[in-house]
């Protein structure tokens, strides 16, 4: 289905050839070194200093981005902002603190000139999409799937401090990023949608790094062959990938797209020139894809749904144990029962959010079902259209009645089930979906209390075979049904009634309202010449996501208040951190020979393998910084986004060969300021403990600001300094 080219490669007369060491320099011919280099303000097309077109967040980020803007000196917006609230407008948890930052997001867009989207109107991405996005154009996203390639745009997925220097009119650095050509051809399979492409991509790219911090730049004669819900719906995949950021070539179906939503002018051709240079290549014969299932604990865990119905056991078996591990003794994990004559039965379905929950996606699973009633009891199918003109458009044209009529229900435009806030499965319980991502309990159970459940993901319109056979995973290729879906009409009258759009018109005297949950960032210590750190977490597994580091579900109603959201991290994964990392906060400062306190700072660390896969969220790292953290330790980091989260909150992002620290030890660095400042990428240590020992830990090299940011203390102080 897909393959792998690990050499340069140049794009020539429509075709991929080797390419030679001479042709390197034609990288500027393709999309990518154009976008990148119109925003580029450094001058050096290797050292990048960019500036953003727009910037967007959501209801999970917003008010933390504009706390420490405004602490920084933030007077108005000084680029397009949107604002949605997608993510915490169903979560019930603590009374009224999510519509408390809801009104907080309204009263930020009005006094320093942004754009709000109000609850259950759009998710994020999807109103990027219709009302946002521009050819040849960069966004910032302050969530992790930022990406509007397939419109022309390249966006990229952050936490929220990058947004923060955005707001500043600071830039976003980067070395200029491999660029890696997906080359498309043939064309897709009845039955066969755009998650099935996106699964197969992840699940080649993903464990091998072949993508990591690169741009994809999709390319070829197969791009022709899909519509643009199926090209946005593999474009917003790729961060699985753990890639950057991706761009697709545009044609007159881009065009389209934007002329439905009033927005023509905003069309831009984009192709890569002959002779464009790609420093890898990966090629994607459409016709082979085949429907596809990706088991839990992530995208990457995948297989065609042929492939999984011949070998259930043993692959269930296998996601059992690894489910077990994570309950650790306090309950059993068990999927194996749900083969039944042969068969596997899932529980519950969902379509939803950025990737599942746009029209044609819809509209097809609308088909497939035909009539059929959801009748047998365990099996329920949930359905959220991924913004209110989708839904009329799905209502105007029969769908939403025909859903109805077949069992099934239709919700509103709502991120929860991708990231636990909605339609938490049952314990034991397995769910498909056509959702972005099916992290180990990032549907909402607690392994902490006994709980697990799981999600796979599918394409909607396997789920909807998978419903239309009471709840038997089923491919959608084995399923009769009318493939073409009714014309979509986007209607904009609905925007214009309720989106407050206040961009470039800030009303400066306007007063932020603020809720009481809604707190202030504490203070943060600058760094002193020396650094002594007490280990209090080591995770051992190979990847640590961002949602195991601080948890998604009912604790995204703390994100406004740092303190309370501490609280919660690492408990899914280490339940004592934070209680050993408030010890640390608290404790006298260690008596060892020859260091001294007045010039050693002294904080907790963090040690793993590979930290930071996933979620673009900043309080994966803020939460430790909360609590005393003063730097993480990692064989590697899983992203560049983690990777900045931690500097911009004013730890070092230490590299170790080897995770080999034990909980307790304690590890001096001495003359780390200076090292720091000088540009020093190694850094002699000394471990204290049982196995008292010296390490070299390293760190890759980091920017000016960076290092300032490191030494001042954090984001926050260092532009207030």
């Amino acid at each position: 289905m897909i393959k792998l080219i690990n050499n340069p490669c140049v794009y020539k007369n429509g075709r991929l050839i080797k390419a030679s060491a001479a042709q390197s320099t034609e990288i500027s011919r393709t999309m990518a070194y154009k976008i990148l280099s119109a925003h580029n303000t450094s001058g050096n097309d290797k050292k990048l200093k960019i500036k953003f077109d727009e910037i967007t967040s959501h209801d999970i980020t917003y008010v933390g981005i504009i706390q420490t803007a405004k602490a920084s000196g933030l007077e108005k917006f000084p680029l397009p902002y949107t604002m949605t609230n997608c993510h915490n407008s169903l979560c019930a948890v603590g009374g009224t603190i999510n519509e408390d930052d809801h009104v907080f997001g309204l009263s930020a867009a009005k006094k320093y000139g942004g754009a709000y989207v109000p609850p259950h109107l759009a998710v994020i991405h999807q109103y990027m999409r219709e009302m946002r996005a521009f050819g040849g154009a960069m966004i910032l996203g302050s969530d992790s799937h930022t990406r509007y390639g397939a419109l022309g745009t390249m966006a990229v997925g952050e936490g929220g401090p990058e947004l923060v220097k955005q707001l500043l009119c600071k830039t976003y650095d980067i070395d200029f990023p491999p660029v890696v050509a997906v080359y498309l051809k043939g064309r897709l399979h009845k039955g066969v949608g755009p998650h099935d492409v996106a699964l197969a991509l992840v699940a080649a790219v993903f464990k091998n790094g072949f993508v990591k911090n690169k741009v994809m730049e999709f390319i070829g004669p197969g791009i022709k062959n899909l519509s643009m819900d199926f090209r946005n719906g593999i474009d917003v995949m790729t961060t699985e990938t753990t890639c950057l950021s991706s761009v697709w070539e545009t044609d007159e179906k881009v065009k389209e797209y934007y002329r439905c939503h009033g927005r023509e002018s905003a069309f831009k051709e984009l192709h890569p020139e002959d002779g464009a240079y790609y420093d890898a290549a990966i090629e994607v014969d459409l016709g082979s894809i085949e429907p596809m299932i990706a088991l839990p604990f992530h995208p990457s865990n995948a297989y065609t749904i042929r492939e999984f119905n011949q070998n259930a056991y043993d692959i269930l078996k296998k996601t059992e144990e690894e489910g077990n591990k994570l309950l650790g003794g306090k309950g059993t994990f068990c999927l194996t029962d749900k083969i039944k004559d042969g068969k596997v039965y899932v529980q519950q379905g969902v379509i939803a959010g950025c990737a599942g929950g746009m029209y044609e996606n819809i509209a097809a699973a609308t088909e497939i079902l035909n009539g059929t009633s959801l009748t047998n009891g365990e099996f329920s199918l949930n359905v959220y259209p991924s913004s209110q003109p989708v839904y009329k458009g799905l209502v105007d044209n029969g769908y939403i009645s025909r859903l109805l009529e077949d069992g099934a229900i239709v919700k509103t435009a709502f991120c929860g089930p991708c990231f636990g806030a909605g339609d938490v499965p049952a314990n034991n319980a397995l769910s498909v979906r056509h959702t972005t991502r099916n992290f180990e309990s990032r549907e909402g159970s607690k392994p902490s209390g006994g709980q697990l459940a799981a999600v796979a993901l599918m394409d909607a319109r396997s789920i909807a075979a998978t419903a239309k056979n009471a709840g038997a995973i089923t491919a959608a290729t084995e399923t009769e049904y009318t493939e073409s879906a009714k014309k979509y009409y986007f209607c904009d009258k609905i925007y214009r009634a309720r989106v407050y759009d206040g961009i470039g018109k800030a009303e400066t005297n306007e007063e932020l309202k603020y809720g009481p949950n809604i707190a202030d960032w504490p203070k943060m210590p600058p760094l002193k010449d020396n650094l002594l750190l007490k280990v209090v977490s080591v995770l051992t597994d190979p990847v640590t996501t961002t949602d195991e580091l601080i948890p998604s579900g009912e604790t995204s109603s703390y994100r406004s208040n740092p303190l309370k959201l501490a609280e919660f991290a690492l408990s899914r994964k280490d339940p004592q951190y934070v209680s050993r990392a408030k010890a640390v906060k608290n404790e006298a400062f260690p008596a060892l020979e020859g260091i001294k306190e007045e010039n050693t700072s002294y904080g907790s660390v963090v040690c793993a393998v590979k930290p930071g896969d996933g979620s673009a969220r900043e309080q994966a790292a803020s939460c430790q910084r909360v609590l005393g953290g003063a730097a993480n330790i990692a064989v590697s980091y899983a992203t560049k986004r983690y990777r900045s989260n931690v500097i911009n909150w004013g730890m070092i992002p230490f590299l170790a060969k080897e995770n080999d620290f034990a909980v307790g030890e304690l590890i001096y660095i001495p003359d780390v300021k200076k090292k720091i400042l000088g540009g020093d990428t190694e850094f002699p240590a000394r471990v204290y403990g049982e196995n008292p020992r010296d390490v070299v830990l390293k760190i890759d090299p980091l920017t000016a600001d960076e290092k300032e940011i490191v030494v001042k203390g954090c984001l926050i102080n260092f532009y207030a300094k």
